[in-house]
């Protein structure tokens, strides 16, 4: 817990204890550790004097925090319109069944968590699937089990 807490206070002077600067630091958590520990939120807290219940406003109101811890791969699937009608919601049940969870959850072994969006604005490359912030248009369900093998055969090898 000691080298957490370091590591917070290195973030925070980073960004000069400012509570300005709440969207970086909470962003520099996450990237260490994949989600926002709650322990790491209340250290926070006390070092800005900032209520935890701020930051706790800001964290759940960006999608791009998470409270739970993620897998090593974020899984995402775009569910807009042009992307349900290309077959998005056919491309999700394949990777629920592939990886045996539903959308918002992480796989057993921490390497993905899955989740849908309601739009990425790529229609023209619809149904879209993004790990790891890398785009994959047109995919279909024959496409999802070579796609995530490349990304299990990556960390196999």
């Amino acid at each position: 817990m000691d080298a957490m807490i370091e590591k917070i206070e290195s973030i925070l002077r980073k960004y000069d204890y400012r509570s300005a600067n709440i969207i970086q630091i909470l962003q520099d958590i996450q990237s260490l550790h994949r989600y926002l520990p709650r322990e790491l939120l209340v250290a926070v807290s006390q070092r800005l004097k900032m209520p935890l219940s701020n930051i706790y406003s800001i964290a759940t109101f960006y999608t791009a925090f998470s409270l739970n811890p993620r897998g090593k791969h974020l899984c995402t699937v775009c569910m807009g319109t042009a992307c349900h009608v290309r077959g998005a919601p056919n491309v999700l049940n394949q990777i629920e069944e592939r990886l045996k969870i539903k959308s918002g959850d992480t796989t057993e072994d921490k390497m993905f968590s899955l989740e849908t969006v309601n739009c990425l604005g790529a229609c023209a490359l619809a149904p879209i699937v993004v790990i790891d912030g890398r785009y994959y248009g047109q995919t279909t369900v024959d496409k999802v089990n070579r796609l995530l093998d490349t990304y299990h055969e990556k960390e196999t090898a």
